[in-house]
């Protein structure tokens, strides 16, 4: 097992390839930031025979997007491609912006890896014909990374201009057209839609808003292709994948695993016995809580999908000693205080969620309280301009629908692990990364 260390305020963070898997993304892992010299020298930054050529790997490789919505990155190429023809000209936006809690990967990327994510952004301008890019974020660690990048690159990457603009982190900062907004020198919140950014986005032009660690698996299909991306993972969840792990007492880690990974053998690489778990928060504060049923599992969309589930960002938070109702009242109240404010049907449906959770985890709820909750749950669900009313709604479903028996014992006022070590946190499961020594 490949490892390595990034320094936080608590303890090392490890970074690790499961066994048996090359790491793609996590690379040889140096202690320090990789620069231009040691990328170059591992084949980084080739150049590009054929835009169109390499847009048929894509398409080949069934790459989805790494940034939670795993939609098929070529149907995105070629559809802002197309638009530009039209429209006279394309952008091409990095979105580092990692507003989920849970999560670390693209922090990481853009710390250690950052020519790689430049280098994909390089490639995804080429295929939609872009002459300006953007690398969009929040973490100032990550931007000074992509800064000395990008100085050692000069300003342009083929012809490409790259600006890097940077944000105010935020939940809702990292949703796509907050991106647009913002580096259109608006707030960094969402917009309604249509239009969407493939069709009008920065400057009015097609834009192609892409999360960084999907980006960063097009240097390999350059240089390897789509049959050696598919050799890891399952036929519809193709390639390798960054989870962030936390949670079950033990520190937490990035791993790159390869899809279809059984969840029993994620909890073996983690140190974690499969006795001593209650369920799973999954794909960060979005995809909702599983029972002991994740343990039946594998990590590939497919099968997360008929669990009622998802990957998302790659963000799992495994739950042994932690009460599923706290959690999920920690997760609700957190959307209520990270919601834009600006749609009323998610600043009042998380507030009244979150109230309701609250309540619950306390023992003042009512069945009255749970029925509401069960209602707010499927009724607000795709209202409000972005996702984060559906993470809510996915959260209060989740526990109602996996947790029934918790619940129950919460009505009663009878939850001992609550009563023992109340779990009250404001971002739970949170991963910090803070400047390196």
């Amino acid at each position: 097992m490949n490892t390595s260390q990034i320094t936080t305020q608590a303890e090392p963070i490890t970074a690790a390839t499961a066994p048996g898997c090359p790491p793609r993304l996590l690379g040889e892992q140096p202690q320090t930031r990789e620069d231009l010299a040691a990328y170059r020298a591992r084949g980084g930054y080739r150049p590009l025979a054929a835009a169109d050529e390499l847009l048929s790997e894509v398409e080949s490789s069934g790459l989805v997007g790494r940034g939670g919505a795993a939609f098929p990155l070529a149907v995105k190429l070629r559809t802002v491609r197309d638009n530009g023809r039209r429209a006279g000209g394309t952008v091409v936006v990095a979105n580092g912006e990692e507003g989920e809690p849970a999560s670390i990967k693209d922090r990481w990327l853009l710390r250690k890896r950052p020519h790689l994510v430049l280098d994909g952004l390089r490639l995804a301008a080429a295929i939609v014909a872009a002459e300006r890019a953007y690398v969009y974020v929040s973490d100032p660690e990550s931007a000074r990374s992509v800064e000395a990048a990008l100085a050692e690159l000069g300003s342009e990457l083929d012809g490409v201009m790259v600006e890097l603009v940077t944000v105010q982190p935020g939940y809702v900062a990292g949703e796509e057209t907050a991106a647009v907004q913002a580096i259109n020198g608006g707030p960094a919140k969402p917009t309604d839609k249509p239009p969407r950014p493939f069709e009008a986005g920065v400057a009015e032009r097609p834009t192609l808003v892409s999360n960084v660690e999907t980006l960063a698996n097009l240097p390999f299909l350059q240089s390897d292709g789509s049959a050696a991306f598919r050799s890891e993972g399952t036929p519809v969840s193709s390639g390798t994948f960054l989870a962030t792990i936390t949670g079950a007492g033990r520190p937490p880690v990035l791993y790159e695993l390869p899809h279809g990974l059984p969840f029993t053998e994620l909890l073996a690489l983690h140190g974690v016995s499969p006795d001593r778990v209650r369920g799973a928060l999954m794909g960060g504060y979005f995809a909702g809580l599983l029972d002991r049923r994740v343990l039946d599992t594998s990590l590939d969309h497919e099968t997360m999908r008929r669990c009622g589930s998802g990957l998302g960002c790659g963000a799992i938070s495994v739950i042994t000693d932690d009460c599923p109702v706290a959690v999920a009242a920690s997760v609700l109240a957190y959307f209520d205080r990270e919601n834009a404010g600006q749609c009323g049907s998610c600043f009042n449906g998380t507030a009244a969620m979150a109230a309701a959770a609250g309540a619950l985890r306390d023992g003042a709820a009512t069945v009255e309280d749970v029925d509401r909750l069960r209602r707010w749950s499927v009724v607000l669900r795709g209202r409000g301009a972005c996702a984060t009313l559906d993470a809510a709604t996915n959260i209060a479903a989740s526990l109602l629908a996996q947790f029934p028996d918790e619940v129950a014992r919460h009505l009663d006022a009878a939850c001992q692990d609550c009563g023992n070590q109340p779990f009250r946190a404001d971002r739970p499961y949170e991963v910090e990364m803070v400047k390196q020594a």
